[in-house]
Parts: C-alpha cells; sequence; structure tokens
C-alpha cells in the first residue's frame, strides 16, 4: 500500500516515513500541502495522512483538493484539539481524525482500518468520448484515426482530473486548487479557457458539448456517452 504523509513536521515526516517502511508500506513524504498535492497527482496514493497546520496549502485545502478527482482514505493527525478542527476536516472529506502527540500503535491500527475499507471505483484506464480515447496510463489522447491530438500539460490535468471522476461533479474550486493553488481559487476565467479549449479537441461539435459538461455556477463533469 501507498501512503501519502503530508506534515511540516521533519521529525515527525521523518519518524512515520521510517515507521512505515519497516511495516512493507511505501511511504512517501512532503512538508507543505502544495508539494503533497503534487506528489499525489504524481503517484496516485492509497491513502494520505495529512496535518492540518500546514503553511501555505493547509490540510483542509489539501484534503478538498484530494476530493476532487480521489475517494482514497485520508486520515488527518493533528495537534488541533477542538472539536470544530474535528468537525471540518470529516466535513472537508477527511475519513478519521487521529489528534498528536499520538500512540505509533493506534495510528497503525487506524490505517489498517482505512485500508480495509472498499475504495470507490477506480476510473478504467482507458475511457472512450465518442470517437476519441483518453488513455490515462499513456497520458494520450487520439482520434478516431489513432493518431494523437496534442494536449499541453495544464488541458491534460483538467481532462485527467475530469477523467478519473468520470460521471461525477468535479467543482470549480477543487479543479483550481488541484491545478493552479489555492491562490488561485477566484480566477475561474482560467477554467473557461482551457475547458473551451479541450471540446474543440475532444467534442465532434464544441458548441454542443455532449462529454465535458458544465454545471453552471459549481464546475464541470466527463461523461462517456
Amino acid at each position: 500500500m501507498k501512503i501519502l504523509i503530508a506534515d511540516d513536521d521533519p521529525q515527525i515526516l521523518r519518524a512515520l516515513h521510517v515507521i512505515l517502511r519497516a511495516r512493507g508500506y511505501q511511504a512517501l513524504g512532503a512538508a507543505n500541502g502544495a508539494e503533497a498535492l503534487n506528489l499525489a497527482i504524481e503517484h496516485r496514493p492509497d491513502l494520505y495522512v495529512v496535518d492540518l497546520g500546514m503553511p501555505g496549502l493547509t490540510g483542509l485545502e489539501m484534503i478538498a483538493g484530494i476530493r476532487g478527482w480521489s475517494q482514497a482514505p485520508i486520515l488527518v493527525v493533528s495537534g488541533r484539539t477542538d472539536a470544530v478542527d474535528k468537525v471540518q476536516a470529516l466535513d472537508a472529506g477527511a475519513d478519521d481524525y487521529l489528534t498528536k502527540p499520538f500512540d505509533i500503535d493506534e495510528l497503525l491500527a487506524r490505517l489498517r482500518a482505512l485500508g480495509r475499507r472498499p475504495g470507490a471505483a477506480q476510473a478504467p484506464a482507458v475511457l472512450r468520448l465518442g470517437q476519441v480515447v483518453v488513455d490515462l496510463s499513456s497520458k494520450r489522447v487520439l482520434d478516431e484515426h489513432g493518431a494523437e491530438i496534442r494536449m499541453t500539460p495544464t488541458e491534460w490535468k483538467v481532462l485527467e482530473i475530469l477523467a478519473r471522476n468520470e460521471g461525477k461533479l468535479v467543482t470549480r474550486q477543487m479543479l483550481l486548487t488541484e491545478i493552479w493553488g489555492s491562490e488561485h481559487v477566484a480566477d475561474t476565467g482560467y477554467l473557461r479557457l482551457y475547458i473551451s479549449q479541450l471540446r474543440r479537441k475532444i467534442e465532434a461539435d464544441p458548441a454542443n458539448p455532449v462529454h465535458l459538461l458544465t454545471s453552471p455556477g459549481m464546475g464541470y463533469g466527463l461523461k462517456t456517452i
């Protein structure tokens, strides 16, 4: 199992990394939320251990970003003991909350419990959008003749997040946070531009899309019909 640890305390980060690897887990570490999201996109962890009080992108913002495209279990490990913090973390999408300082055996028990939970169905490796094929494993988009449709790195990120959540609504805030960071959550013009560009590349009739759909005032979704 691949576990991503996000915590700005270097001692905790180092200790958890050693302990989890000794228990047979594959452990990844990040000292802030932005770094953690980048690692999450690249490595697709099976489970997350997240601190709330990280610099820059907070733990809550990171959880919201992860939930934009993944249903992998999230365990919050934080020094915040107030019930309000726990409620906010769980409402943001966390699955469990453990207060620091913690007993390592309890941490491992909670990780085992979360690891046994059936995750949400994973997106298939290949999606068909009419005559267009989106191959998530090779990160390629092919037209009806098998020729590659060129995507910019940002176009691919937008399409990949939507593809991994096929049939679900992905909010604008989640997309903006995931791709550009929390400081750009109000820059919806970025998204409209890239959504328009993607429609020109994957829709038979970009003016009347049937695959890349808009939920007005909320976000976007991808359908394979």
